[in-house]
């Protein structure tokens, strides 16, 4: 009884960890805030309510991070106005995702130091501009300068006390705040020392005050009402411009969406064979086989496009069922041809084949948005 229960919530957890970065792409901010609240309870959730062993689950909490900030990087493509902040957030994003691959692959935890994860903060930092301003009006010194502060003064000693330090904040708080041992309740320890609760309480407090005479007092006046809907108040891109260059891009199979979908896809999916069990493929191998199915899968996909207005392929969810129906079908045909896949590796084929597809179906919807809102002058041409 303990181990289904335990393995209920161990699967209730992982799947609000899939499913809430999907909300990303329309409501940035709050999908964003959830999935990183998500990511920081999920262990205390284990080790409270279950037995699990979870020696193994730093790999897939690592693999489950680099998926919700996929989702975020394209969701940049979607929503955001200004271009400079958008180059920057793709700089962070590769940068960071590298730092991932290349910690997997020798498991050197400085890396993680070297390669922090700034885009994240980053991208909750433009998503809560938003909220109220007009982020196109942002400089590009600005942005720089928001970078930098994030990645100096937040990113990098968060990203020592975790991988290189090591240093558990829950017990950490319990031992040197509270004045007892790690295995006392929370109850324990709020009752042997409660003029911690009061200070932090004043601290919050504080804290409200000073960000609220910010806000209101050294703040410009806000550009609109506001709001968490990345659609809200911000220009639309007109839908047939976004359709002619979905139609332009198609007519080229090669061009340098396919190459960063195959360079994208092929980081992830590395750092998922590292995270799924029993899976033995080299980095370079998964690679090839990652570019070959984006290939195919950018071919079929482009015959699709040409053909949309027939064919009623202009839904994301359509085009995610697709997605997945193509590719569960080169996976099908790769096992009847090579006999690579068989037994339990099938599972592990397919948890790619989910990955894939969903990245591949946010970035063809979104990449063309991007491309339409700014022009050719924004984008160097192919």
């Amino acid at each position: 009884m303990e181990i289904t229960s335990g393995g209920a919530i161990f699967v209730a957890v992982v799947a609000a960890r899939v499913l809430v970065p999907l909300a990303i792409p329309r409501y940035p901010l709050p999908a964003m805030l959830a999935a990183l609240v998500i990511d920081g309870l999920d262990q205390t959730i284990f080790q409270t309510f279950t037995n699990l062993d979870l020696s193994g689950y730093q790999q897939y909490d690592k693999a489950l991070d680099v998926y919700y900030l996929s989702i975020a990087y394209m969701a940049t493509m979607r929503n955001w106005t200004n271009f400079d902040a958008f180059g920057i957030s793709r700089f962070l994003y590769y940068y960071r995702l590298i730092g991932v691959v290349a910690f997997e692959l020798t498991q050197i935890r400085a890396l993680l130091l070297v390669f922090p994860n700034t885009f994240e903060y980053f991208f909750d930092a433009y998503e809560a501009i938003r909220i109220r301003w007009d982020p196109s009006r942002m400089s590009w010194r600005l942005l720089i300068g928001i970078a930098a502060f994030i990645w100096i003064f937040i990113k990098l000693p968060q990203e020592w006390w975790i991988h290189v330090a090591q240093l558990d904040a829950t017990d950490l708080i319990k031992e040197k705040l509270f004045g007892v041992p790690t295995t006392a309740s929370w109850a324990e320890a709020f009752a042997n020392n409660p003029i911690v609760l009061v200070v932090v309480g004043v601290a919050l407090v504080v804290a409200v005050v000073a960000a609220w005479w910010v806000i209101t007092r050294r703040l410009p006046p806000p550009d609109h009402p506001p709001t968490f809907h990345a659609d809200a108040n911000q220009p639309k891109v007109d839908e047939d411009k976004i359709e002619a260059v979905r139609k332009r891009r198609a007519e080229n199979l090669v061009d340098r969406e396919l190459l960063e979908k195959i360079i994208l896809v092929g980081l992830v999916s590395i750092i998922f064979g590292r995270m799924l069990p029993g899976v033995e493929a080299s980095p370079l191998v998964i690679a090839a086989g990652v570019a070959i199915v984006i290939v195919v899968n950018s071919a079929i996909s482009d015959f699709l496009v040409r053909r949309a207005r027939r064919l009623g392929f202009h839904s994301t969810t359509r085009q995610f069922i697709g997605t997945v129906a193509v590719n569960v079908a080169i996976v099908a045909v790769g096992q009847l041809i090579l006999n690579v896949l068989h037994g339990p590796t099938l599972q592990h084929a397919l948890v790619f084949v989910l990955l894939l597809s969903v990245i591949v179906t946010f970035y063809d919807r979104y990449r063309p948005i991007h491309i339409a809102r700014f022009g050719s002058g924004a984008d160097p041409p192919d």
